[in-house]
């Protein structure tokens, strides 16, 4: 077999141990040929490769990012015209089936080849932790424990100064994140797209905390917002290949403009960025990347083409990839984590 891997969308700490997973896998297993395309969809579109041996993957287990590149703006289905292109590419290489590493927007567009005649395997891949069916994605926990470390340093200035720290995380439109960073970090106020938050609601438990112990941490996802308002949109990038083109950002300022001229305290806020992206990938990451790429392997090996590899209480599975494209695993609002916050004293801003 002739096999073609690709990391689409964003980077994320795990991609190495993915490809060196799958790539050792198939090779030990069956013998197959595997075929490294670089730079995501647009690699395949370009023809763009490189060989993957067992020379080439190893050692790359630590490593963040991912060896062969990614892009999120590449997308072979914004017409007929780029999808056949890539489809013929894959079938000029030889491909016999496609592994592509990736979010939502990958699984979409992994979703639309197969319709076209390229056989694809999936693996979730994202640091927001929001892909359908899939109760946990590598990265996720590499980043969690990046934005837990930035609440615990910005606790102690808070302390020392007597001042309001707001941490941004990232996520989107899903509050993981900031939820399970903002708990461990000990987040006096954790603020999730999936909950709107009360101004007021936040501003008092502030004024509180003024006169109790000086100072407060909240931790707020990029996707939250007041309750009768709207996104926060740092910009639009409308050349994102048929993806939404909307990029959140700059939530934390916003609400520091608002809380700062309210309060008697100094309100400094943190943006956390794509420092949550970059990185080696934790001990658990690296464990659960290996696991998912190997689950893909085995898919392969069993022609269980337009499958996604899946994590479900624990266990390694697959689904359908068209029951996944295009869709967002967010926050349930009666989820444990939640609960427990609440009843800790921890503030969601309702």
């Amino acid at each position: 077999m002739r096999i073609g891997v690709l990391t689409g969308g964003g980077d994320c700490p795990g991609l190495n141990a993915v490809i060196r997973a799958v790539t050792k896998s198939l090779i030990r297993q069956c013998r197959a040929e595997v075929i490294g395309i670089e730079d995501g969809y647009a690699g395949l579109m370009e023809g763009r490769r490189r060989p993957l041996d067992w020379a080439s993957v190893s050692g790359i287990l630590f490593n963040g990012g991912t060896i062969l590149g990614t892009s999120n703006r590449a997308n072979p289905l914004a017409s007929e015209e780029t999808a056949e292109r890539a489809v013929a590419q894959a079938r000029a290489w030889g491909l016999d089936a496609l592994v592509a590493i990736g979010g939502d927007g990958t699984m979409s567009i992994a979703h639309g080849l197969m319709q076209r005649g390229l056989a694809t395997v999936g693996v979730p891949k994202t640091i927001d932790n929001d892909i359908e069916a899939c109760e946990r994605s590598f990265g996720f926990d590499t980043a969690v424990a990046t934005v837990t470390e930035a609440l615990e340093r910005v606790q102690t200035t808070g302390q020392s100064h007597g001042r309001v720290m707001i941490v941004e995380t990232m996520g989107r439109y899903a509050g993981w994140i900031a939820l399970e960073a903002g708990m461990a970090g000990a987040a006096d106020i954790i603020l999730l797209p999936e909950i709107d938050y009360d101004p007021e609601r936040v501003l008092e438990i502030c004024r509180e905390r003024e006169k109790r112990q000086r100072y407060t941490v909240i931790c707020i996802g990029e996707g939250a917002k007041p309750v009768g308002g709207t996104w926060t949109i740092e910009r639009r990038v409308e050349a994102s290949g048929g993806a939404d083109p909307i990029r959140l950002g700059g939530v934390a300022h916003r609400l520091r403009e608002w809380l700062e001229p309210r309060l008697d305290s100094e309100v400094r806020a943190t943006v956390l960025g794509h420092v949550q992206r970059g990185g080696s990938p934790t001990p658990f990451d690296r464990v659960l990347a290996t696991q998912y790429g190997n689950q893909a392997a085995q898919l392969v090996q069993q022609r269980r083409f337009g499958h996604m590899v899946t994590l479900t209480q624990g266990r390694m599975g697959s689904i359908e990839i068209e029951r996944v494209a295009g869709r967002q695993r967010r926050v349930p609002l009666d989820h444990p984590l939640l609960n427990a916050a609440r009843q800790i004293g921890v503030s969601l801003g309702d």
